[in-house]
């Protein structure tokens, strides 16, 4: 039990780190269950992976509360243009992932069984984005209907583990000329609907079942991913507005360097 613990603890820390910095949550998870030996069923792993994403969407809605209860309240006001265009937005943004995730479900989980090859590769396409994002001209454009699609074409493609989303949607904005910090905020905030709304789904398809054996370990990666994705989420904000994704770019390359030796040697 003790092992079980800590191996959901440290799950946890992963995800809430690497959900807001661009180096991608999901391609974590998976080096990190393939290092520490992760045998658990698939279902409960898919489990505590959906269980530590839900922990990530709390704490982007705890940082970002005063933005979200201004959208929402000025949906509902006769001025609220600027609000319920958002919200359009954000709709918008969701429906590549959308449709990816409900035609394609099948064979997006295939690629989450400790594939370090493909999470390896795919760290370089997350280093390339970022150092090209990074090196993109500062403007202070805000989000457009036609940003909002591109960028929500990025996060679908970042479904992908090993893909950052956070560093896709946010370079995806930057390259498009939108303002660092919107870029941030928009990025952070678009992924909540989609997060809640797959657990919905899985729930209520009956995915998913919480067994005895597996809830305490759940319970505390879920409190460790979340205070650690509101440390991550203010730090991401900070360094998205300081031009700092370079680091990053090169951290991806090392880590992704790193899991393809992993494959071929190990």
């Amino acid at each position: 039990m003790l092992s079980e613990l800590l191996e959901a603890i440290v799950l946890g820390v992963v995800q809430g780190l690497t959900e807001f910095l661009p180096v991608s949550s999901s391609g974590h998870l998976e080096l990190a269950k393939v290092i520490m030996g992760d045998d658990s069923l698939s279902e409960q792993s898919m489990l505590m992976t959906v269980s530590l994403h839900a922990a990530t969407a709390l704490s982007t809605i705890f940082v970002f509360w005063k933005d979200i209860k201004s959208i929402f309240f000025g949906v509902f006001k006769k001025e609220g243009v600027e609000q319920r265009n958002y919200v359009l937005k954000i709709i918008l943004s969701m429906i590549p992932a959308v449709c990816i995730g409900l035609f394609f479900e099948e064979f997006i989980e295939s690629l989450f069984s400790r594939n370090v090859l493909l999470v390896g590769l795919m760290l370089f396409v997350t280093g390339a984005i970022l150092f090209v994002a990074d090196k993109t001209k500062r403007t202070d454009r805000k989000v457009s209907f036609k940003d909002a699609l591109l960028i929500g074409i990025a996060q679908a493609i970042a479904i992908l583990p090993g893909i950052s989303r956070s560093g896709a949607t946010i370079s995806t904005s930057v390259i498009l000329g939108i303002d660092r910090e919107a870029s941030a905020r928009f990025s952070f905030l678009m992924v909540i609907p989609l997060i809640f709304g797959k657990m919905a789904k899985d729930l209520l398809d009956g995915s998913y079942t919480l067994v005895e054996s597996n809830g305490i370990p759940l319970i505390c990666g879920f409190i460790a991913a979340f205070i650690t994705g509101i440390l991550a989420c203010k730090l991401m904000i900070g360094i998205v507005k300081k031009s700092k994704l370079e680091y990053f770019s090169f951290y991806c390359f090392i880590v992704g360097t790193i899991a393809i030796a992993y494959h071929f040697f190990f």
